[in-house]
């Protein structure tokens, strides 16, 4: 039996967008040490990476309704490494530098040889977002109140 190329297309689309989310929440040395990691060849700079404002929505209410929340600062870089993949990154904040490097992760992780080796070197980033949010839900959970009803007796 023959794969589904769209089923996956969309695994390997659903796969570079954790590998860029987790990107996104690496910490700048996190970022090097995986480039270390994955040998990474020179990038050209298709779009120097720069900041600029981005309106921010939230929803509200039952129904769902957007709203503009406010602006929040973006910084994104666009890269091509000289194997021709082109690769992009986005993040909350200002650093140019980060933008940069979450860039040429990306455009390596569309290497399929080395593909393996990018999400390998990104494992202790995720390891840790993990081990946050356990501890963000245990946090929450100590202050969870458990309200119950006692029959009242009135047969």
């Amino acid at each position: 039996m023959m794969p589904d190329v769209e089923s996956s297309g969309n695994e390997a689309l659903a796969a570079r967008r954790a590998v860029m989310a987790l990107c996104a929440l690496a910490h700048p040395a996190e970022l090097r040490a995986a480039l270390a990691a994955s040998e990474a060849p020179e990038a050209e700079d298709l779009r120097p990476p720069e900041t600029g404002l981005v309106m921010a929505r939230g929803r509200i209410g039952g129904d769902g309704r957007r709203f503009n929340l406010g602006e929040v600062t973006v910084t994104r870089a666009a890269v091509r490494l000289a194997e021709g993949e082109t690769g992009f990154a986005y993040h909350l904040g200002r650093d140019r530098a980060k933008a940069r490097l979450a860039a040429i992760l990306d455009a390596l992780w569309q290497q399929p040889d080395r593909r393996h080796a990018v999400e390998r070197a990104l494992a202790p980033v995720a390891a840790r977002e993990e081990a946050e949010r356990q501890a963000q839900a245990r946090r929450t959970a100590a202050t969870r109140v458990d309200f119950f009803t006692l029959a009242r007796g009135e047969d």
